[in-house]
């Protein structure tokens, strides 16, 4: 039995292209990540061991994707931004978003010995991630400004929340 034609045929592939002359912004974020650090022992609330393998994560996606301008991360995500004249895979979003999560996924469990030598990976972690296009490096930073405040205050509440469960109530 051969495939009906309009599955076979590639020009049925949905245009996902982001706008031209815009910033991109990739944003990944870990996926069930709070019973994948339970299930580690991460330190609460704040594990500088799995923060620092976050970074070195990013890092390496940024040395491999070379259009990379910026990156921000808080907690169990990262933001990647692009600059305005990429054409790396025409711009389609599925494929920038599929590369940059992959690649992240594969070097946080490449590098997961160095930063967890006495913890071997009892599953693998999961990330999700999303494109959005911003037109101006205005809106780019207000993004940044709003991912800032947002890493703020869940660092007091988890710092209030984590002190009071150390100490028994």
């Amino acid at each position: 039995m051969s495939a009906p034609s309009s599955l076979s045929h590639p020009t049925n592939v949905q245009d996902d292209r982001i706008l031209p002359a815009t910033y991109i912004v990739v944003r990944i974020d870990g996926r069930g990540f709070s019973k994948f650090t339970d299930l580690h022992s991460y330190i609460k609330p704040n594990d500088a061991r799995g923060l620092a393998l976050m970074v070195q994560a990013a890092a390496a996606v940024m040395k491999d994707w070379g259009d990379i301008i910026l990156a921000f991360g808080e907690s169990d995500e990262f933001s990647f931004v692009f600059a305005p004249h990429t054409t790396l895979f025409g711009r389609r979003a599925s494929k920038l978003a599929t590369g940059i999560v992959s690649q992240f996924a594969a070097n946080f469990v490449y590098l997961w010995p160095t930063f967890f030598p006495d913890n071997p990976l009892r599953c693998p972690p999961s990330f999700d991630a999303r494109c959005v296009a911003y037109p101006s490096v205005g809106i780019v930073s207000d993004y940044f400004k709003w991912r800032q405040v947002d890493s703020y205050i869940n660092s007091m509440y988890n710092e209030a929340f984590w002190a009071l469960q150390q100490r028994g109530g």
